[in-house]
Order: C-alpha cells, then structure tokens, then sequence
C-alpha cells in the first residue's frame, strides 16, 4: 500500500463523491471541497446511469440509494419527427438495469451517501492553485484558505482548473454545434410505456423523452447551433425565450410539441453547448490526479459518462490502496482506464453527430435502421461489452495486472 492517507477531493458533482467514497473504502481520508455553495442541486438535465455505473456503485454502498430516485429503462424506441418508427433498440440484457435519473438528484443522493460514510464536504471552495512538496500537496481556494493532503484528485469537471494545473498545455473541451436542453412536463404521450425511452430524430432537432413514475414526462432536447455557449451565456437568455424557440423548433414534430407545450418555462434547464474531452496527454502529475469528466467527459449521447466517472473513481482507489508510491498508483490508474474511456468518448461523438444529419440522410436512416440493429448495430454487439464491465474491489492491483488488462477490470 501506498503512504497516502489523506486526499483533497476537488468537485462535487458525481466523480467526486464517489472518489471520496472509495478513498475512504481504501482507508484514505478523503475530504471533499465544492466549489458552489451548496451541492449541484438544480445543475443539469436527465442522464442515463448503465448498468456498468450501477454496479460499480454498489462497491461503495450507494447503488440502492441511487435505484430509488432512477426509472429502470429496459428498451429504446427511434422515430422520426412524424412519430413513425424507425427502430427499436432492447437493451442489453445486463443486470441491474439502466436507471433514467436527474443529475442534480444524482448529485444530492451521493452526496448524502458521503456525508453519512463520514466524508466532510466544504462548500464554496473554488480552487485557484494548488501547490506541491516533497510529501504532500496544498489546494488554495479562492476564500484565500487552504487545504494540504498526501494527494489532491481533481474531479472538477470538463472545464477543470486542476487539469490546468497538471497540464497548462492540456486540451480545451470539444464544443459540439447542438444545444443542450431539458426539464420535466405535465403531458404523457398516450402510446409513452414505462420503462421505455424514446428518441426522435425531427425535422429540425433531436428530442428524448421518458416517462417518470410520477407520471410526468421527463425530456431533453439538441438542437443544432453553431455558436459557442457555455452554461453562462445560455442562461443570459431567459427561459420564456428559450421555450419560444424549442417550440417553434419542434412545431411539426410529434409528441415534442405536445410536451413542450405542457411544460412551463420556469422548469426549463439551458446546459448550452453539448462537449467533450479530447485525448488528454497527462491525467497526472506528481501528486495530483484527474477522474471524471476532467479527464474523459465523453458526450452525454455515449449514455456513460456519470457511470465512467464512478468507475474511475473506484479504480483510483485500488490503485493507491494496492501500489506501493503515488507514482505507480497513478500510472497503473491510467493504464486500466484510458483505452476504455477513449472508446466510449469516439462512440459518443458519432451519436451526436447523427443528430445534426439533414433530411437526406435522415430518409436513408429510416430505411436501413431497423436491418442496422439486427447487424452491426446490435444493441448486444454494441453495448453489452460496455455494460458488463465489473470491478473486482477485491483483487490486487500490481502494476503488470494494469498494463495487460487496459479496457477490463483488473
């Protein structure tokens, strides 16, 4: 085992929780700083959390607290703006199920779960520096306070200060030309099943929706844009202006229209722009490290970017639990994650490219989807590898374990 005991975890969103978790599963007291004043409650929209995620967190003893705020999806529908049908996708059958969840409910549950493993959390504590030694690392905080442990983890995100940090060099986050949008709404399409979630390709922009169990319809919507739009410039355009556009956007579509015309603006979440991480050449350096989306946010269509956070929390502990210097640890961390992510971050970024596809292309996908789902685009061929990934807390890291099994658990 390494000598490290204590950690400063950076960010609070879902890498970060978890990661402390499984730090102080890996007897390494880990604390754990948020940059908000509170948890990330009200910052985001529905996520998909797969069946690989969930297992993972059943490590660290969250999985039943997250099932209980989560919808079981046990299929896809694909239409089009019409409403006709253009495939259906079963899930892979992996257990447990893919859970349709709300991020920010994500957030305040694992929170919650920290907090009554004995993981301290300080809010408001945006870090602007961090600064090493010989045996230890110091974050310094916007307040002007500061905190010092054996290793700072950043898990702040796609626009990470600590991967700036690390790396000033490091890549910027991808910016894809759709945005992001989401709420919940009063209107249930009439053919809508529980369990199901559906995808439709419209006239102008891409729609999803599910229904929840309260009988509201939870939904997302990417529309093409090619400005730049970060969570800040959206949100300097209202939400009554926002929903103006989505409905005029999915006019002609169906049920989009219906849904949208049933939600009230106030619940409407602008994300902005859809991004990703490209290749990040250092996920570490000396006493730091990346997890989560700081280092390998892959676009919210992979379906596993919350889950590839969990996952890369979980293994960074085994690896400072099992290996005997920080250094090891975090190249053996690298050696068992970085392939895996790197193939769900290309598998995401082609998704999201089919979403901007024009009416051409759109007819021919009508026509070959349902023969592509029974081919190469099997759901079982295409996911079930993904999904039936397992960590095994287990095991024993060594540094050769790492380097001859880079895209399973060890």
């Amino acid at each position: 085992m390494t000598a490290v005991r204590t950690a400063l975890v950076i960010g609070g969103g879902v890498a970060g929780p978890v990661a402390a978790m499984a730090l102080r599963k890996a007897g390494i007291d880990a604390t754990l700083y948020e940059a908000y004043p509170t948890s990330a409650d009200g910052v985001g929209v529905t996520l998909t959390l797969a069946p690989n995620g969930l297992a993972a967190l059943g490590i660290i003893g969250a999985d039943d607290a997250v099932r209980a705020i989560g919808q079981p999806m046990n299929r896809t529908i694909v239409t089009d703006g019409y409403g006709v049908l253009i495939g259906e996708m079963p899930n892979p059958g992996v257990t447990p199920e893919t859970l349709g969840v709300w991020r920010d409910e994500l957030s305040r549950v694992l929170h919650e779960q920290a907090v009554a493993q004995g993981i301290r959390v300080e809010y408001g504590k945006r870090l602007v520096d961090a600064t090493e030694t010989a045996d230890g690392v110091t974050a310094h905080f916007a307040d002007g306070t500061t905190a010092t442990a054996d290793v700072l983890v950043g898990a702040d995100g796609i626009r990470s200060r600590v991967r700036t940090i690390i790396d000033p060099q490091a890549p910027k986050p991808t910016v894809m030309p759709i945005l992001n949008f989401g709420a919940a709404s009063n209107y249930v399409p009439p053919a809508a099943k529980l369990g199901t979630m559906y995808f439709s390709f419209g006239k102008k922009a891409f729609f999803g929706h599910w229904t929840q169990p309260d009988g509201r319809t939870a939904w997302f919507a990417n529309v093409p844009d090619k400005r730049p739009m970060t969570f800040a410039k959206a949100n300097e355009t209202s939400k009554a202006e926002w929903m103006e556009e989505l409905r005029e956007a999915f006019a002609e579509d169906v049920p989009a229209r219906d849904i949208l015309k049933h939600t009230n603006a106030e619940d409407l979440v602008a994300i902005g722009s859809i991004e990703s991480m490209p290749k990040v050449p250092h996920w570490y350096r000396g006493r730091m490290v990346l997890v989560g989306d700081s280092v390998h946010g892959p676009s919210p269509s992979s379906g596993q970017g919350a889950s590839m956070a969990v996952e890369s929390g979980i293994q960074l502990a085994r690896c400072l639990r099992d290996l005997p210097d920080v250094g090891s640890a975090f190249a053996a961390y690298e050696s068992l994650r970085r392939e895996r992510v790197e193939k769900i971050i290309l598998r995401g970024a082609r998704t999201t490219n089919s979403k901007t596809v024009g009416g051409f292309a759109k007819t021919m996908m009508r026509i070959m989807m349902p023969l592509a789902l029974k081919t190469f685009l099997n759901p079982e061929k295409t996911l079930g590898p993904e999904q039936r990934y397992r960590i095994d807390w287990d095991a024993r890291v060594t540094p050769q374990a790492a380097q001859e099994a880079p895209s399973r658990a060890a």
